[in-house]
């Protein structure tokens, strides 16, 4: 099981390339292929994991591998996803100076930037799709309803407030909404 999570994990972290958002996709195969969670906790602590501090891999990894394999598995899968990016940036370090001024290392991060807005943008496009029950799963009005209520804020407090609502007072808000529409279950 601690081999599991470990290499699970580190697939996860060799892999993720543009920040913890585009990572869900691929967060998502390899907890779910392992069975360690299913489609419905993994959508709740992607929720959990964005509202608490901490990049939303690490709080994943430490979670899934704790609920699978206690302290040892918590720590085998938190080291796992961020090994990668440690060795990686202590690379960069070194070559940081010569590397970014070839083209080519140029080009391929431009190139980089709107793949990860379209895995970012599917994630959350597919998250919706099966809220509304249209992706697979069973439909869940509120929870659509929520989701288009608070895009709507959102997008209509960049109209009022120059740089819009901040994403803090936006989870604050949904937490609030959350709690209104789901608290009195």
């Amino acid at each position: 099981m601690i081999g599991d999570l470990f290499l699970g994990f580190l697939k996860v972290g060799l892999f993720a390339f543009g920040g913890a958002y585009g990572a869900i996709p691929l967060i998502r195969e390899v907890v779910l292929s392992h069975g360690w969670l299913d489609e419905e906790m993994l959508s709740y602590m992607i929720a959990v994991s964005e509202s608490t501090p901490g990049p939303i891999m690490v709080n994943l990894a430490t979670y899934v591998g704790s609920t699978r394999a206690g302290l040892i598995g918590a720590l085998a899968a938190t080291l796992a996803v961020v090994l990668p990016s440690f060795l990686i940036i202590l690379l960069v370090m070194v070559l940081l100076k010569t590397a970014l001024k070839n083209p080519c290392v140029q080009a391929a991060l431009r190139g980089m930037k709107p793949a990860m807005v379209g895995i970012i943008l599917a994630t959350g496009v597919y998250m919706v799709l099966r809220s509304a029950g249209i992706a697979g799963g069973a439909p869940d009005l509120a929870a659509t309803l929520l989701t288009l209520a608070l895009g709507g804020v959102y997008f209509a407090s960049r109209k009022v407030i120059p740089k819009g609502l901040s994403p803090i007072g936006l989870i604050g808000l949904s937490a609030l909404a959350g709690v209104l529409v789901y608290g009195w279950h």
